[in-house]
């Protein structure tokens, strides 16, 4: 597999990736594609939870080494994932995906088990409450607490991560958290997997993608996106990361697939990160659809993109631990 890196021109520093599909990985992906066809589109409101949870159950392995057990944290339910050998005092917190509507920490403790053990630190997967029973700011307002709750409890380094909506989730989590003093300290690196950045839907890549796109449509997304919002503004800066303050904000990684509607998000997002300064980049999976991280041992491109998540995370806690 191949990567062409990008740079900026003021530094020259790599900021963007593009990693080109291995000849394996193309033949399983279409096998999966065929597989999913018929349903693309279909997962709607409340009464895709089920099949869902039953998808999400079933499509990643427990990881070897890794044990779990439900907890409660700044007064959010949810499950450890914890890695045989993990570093001391580092946490991290997991946002599970869904598109605000669907998921449970129970049914996304596998994946985020695979994330803790590549970066050897226990996670947390808080389970936030769901739109359109809860709209925002009702989820948000749960990882926050989540957050401090770990804080409170004695966290020395915390990484935020996240994938689709709870990507979303864990970039206003970073932003809010590092502009409080008081606890911004404790933040070390985020990481968003095809996070949902933009609510306001102005990608063009919810058309450039979307034929390519096995899982989704335009009018299924803006529908979740609608009952989540709840009357609220999809381009204000407390719902999508986008548009926010981006500036003073600690490393951030976006891993996404190249054959995905919500590929604007991830690339958009970085873009203005990297231009207010942060330490950002964006690495794009030919060929791979939304949830591809998912897939592991299946998908070479999922092992890589978890090798390379577990090290960046995994070398940022253990430098603010050396600092």
């Amino acid at each position: 597999m191949k990567s062409v890196l990008n740079q900026t021109a003021a530094s020259g520093e790599s900021w963007s990736a593009f990693h080109t599909i291995a000849p394996q990985d193309r033949i399983v992906m279409d096998q999966m594609r065929a597989m999913i066809a018929p349903y693309k589109g279909k997962l709607r409101g409340i009464a895709a939870r089920v099949p869902f949870d039953a998808m999400m159950g079933q499509a990643v392995a427990a990881p070897d080494n890794v044990s779990f057990r439900h907890d409660v944290v700044g007064g959010i339910a949810g499950w450890w994932c914890e890695p045989a050998e993990a570093q001391p005092g580092a946490v991290i917190l997991h946002a599970h995906g869904g598109w605000f509507t669907w998921g449970s920490a129970e049914v996304f403790r596998h994946f985020v088990g695979h994330i803790a053990r590549s970066a050897q630190a226990k996670a947390f997967v808080p389970d936030y409450r769901l739109a359109p029973e809860h709209p925002f700011p009702a989820a948000l307002e749960d990882l926050h607490a989540c957050y401090r709750g770990l804080v409170d409890g004695g966290a020395k380094s915390i990484a935020l991560t996240g994938d689709s909506a709870g990507g979303n989730l864990a970039l206003l989590v970073l932003a809010r958290a590092t502009k409080q003093p008081s606890v911004n300290h404790s933040v070390v690196a985020a990481v968003a997997l095809s996070p949902v950045t933009d609510l306001a839907m102005k990608g063009q890549s919810w058309e450039s993608r979307a034929n390519v796109d096995p899982y989704f449509v335009w009018d299924q997304a803006e529908e979740l996106i609608r009952a989540y919002l709840g009357g609220h503004a999809a381009m204000d800066p407390t719902t999508s990361p986008l548009y926010g303050d981006l500036t003073g904000l600690p490393p951030i990684r976006v891993h996404v697939g190249d054959d995905e509607m919500l590929l604007d998000d991830s690339q958009r997002y970085v873009e203005r990160a990297v231009a207010a300064g942060v330490d950002a980049r964006i690495d794009v999976w030919e060929g791979m659809p939304h949830g591809f991280v998912g897939a592991v041992g299946r998908l070479d491109a999922a092992a890589q993109a978890l090798a390379a998540i577990g090290a960046f995370l995994s070398q940022q806690i253990a430098a603010t631990h050396s600092a």
